[in-house]
């Protein structure tokens, strides 16, 4: 089923909204993969309104905030930022640090318009490169991921509360 999403690069005004979306699809993402207690940790940590609206004002990111057309709800999001991971940059590299959306949008091609757009967005702040990394485990995403034109380029370990995880680094060249 397609829905009409609309999708806005957001602002600081919107980063409790992206926040809300952010806490939720993680925690829709990976409970009963990952313990309670160390995803509210997290996104206490890392999904916080004050990090998004840093994120929303800083020349260098973009976030982008995807809204349901019937009340303009917040259903996923996803940020372009400086590349914050344990591989050498290159020039021009930027990070897709986040892209999530609601399980409500799965099958409706909402995962896909919000890649795109990232994409459009990292060329426009003169990326050559957009680099990821995801779970290693997570099959959806890493499916979606090489779906998208993403290849395998890294590994590292991840702090999500108080457990250390494997996660894979993708890149995609643009």
């Amino acid at each position: 089923m397609m829905q009409d999403w609309r999708l806005r690069r957001a602002t600081a005004a919107d980063a409790p909204a992206v926040a809300m979306v952010a806490a939720a699809s993680f925690l829709e993402t990976f409970a009963g993969i990952l313990p309670g207690e160390d995803i509210v940790a997290h996104c206490a940590r890392n999904s916080a309104a004050e990090k998004f609206a840093v994120w929303a004002d800083d020349p260098a990111s973009v976030v982008t905030v995807a809204e349901h057309p019937d009340g303009l709800a917040p259903v996923g999001y996803s940020l372009i930022t400086t590349p914050d991971l344990p591989i050498d940059p290159l020039p021009g590299d930027v990070e897709l640090r986040r892209i999530y959306t609601l399980s409500l949008t799965r099958g409706t091609g909402l995962g896909h318009r919000l890649m795109a757009l990232a994409l459009d967005d990292a060329a426009a702040l003169g990326a050559k490169r957009v680099l990821l990394g995801v779970l290693g485990t997570n099959v959806r995403a890493r499916s979606f991921y090489e779906r998208e034109g993403f290849i395998l380029a890294g590994t590292r370990r991840f702090n999500v509360g108080a457990g250390w995880y494997d996660d894979v680094i993708y890149a995609r060249a643009l």
